[in-house]
């Protein structure tokens, strides 16, 4: 049986632990709010949405639709590192990070010509006038 002093102590640990937990779990999305608005022209309109399931957490990132370039970077490559600071982040706190990046209403892709949206399709379409060329150099060699 603990006396009264010793369960006060308890109780207090108690509960500055689980205000700590729930701090340290909160740390996921304030580090992307504040990467993510330090990258963005439009910081206003950042909004995050944080939710935890059996699967782990999932923020939602929905950001202005003339920042999403910003956010998503080269080849993704922006996007990619913040995925991986997220996770490194989770790892600390014995979570799994996932972050979703919402597609603005009237965002737009860049496509190739023809509706394909693999990297591959561009050479495909300069193909023909390669071929042609090699054609009409073939017709001049003739006449040689």
């Amino acid at each position: 049986m603990l006396c009264s002093t010793e369960q006060s102590f308890w109780s207090e640990a108690l509960r500055y632990y689980e205000f700590d937990y729930n701090r340290q779990m909160e740390q996921d999305k304030e580090f992307l709010e504040y990467v993510v608005k330090a990258l963005v022209d439009n910081p206003n309109d950042v909004k995050l949405d944080r939710t935890v399931d059996e699967m782990g957490v999932l923020i939602t990132l929905t950001v202005n639709p003339a920042d999403m370039g910003k956010i998503i970077g080269r080849s993704g490559n922006t996007a990619k590192a913040v995925r991986t600071l997220l996770r490194v982040i989770g790892m600390k706190n014995n979570a799994r990070v996932n972050l979703k990046i919402n597609e603005p209403e009237g965002g737009k892709r860049m496509m190739p010509e023809g509706g394909m949206s693999s990297p591959a399709s561009a050479p495909m379409q300069q193909a023909p006038t390669q071929a042609s060329s090699i054609d009409e150099a073939m017709e001049d060699l003739k006449g040689i």
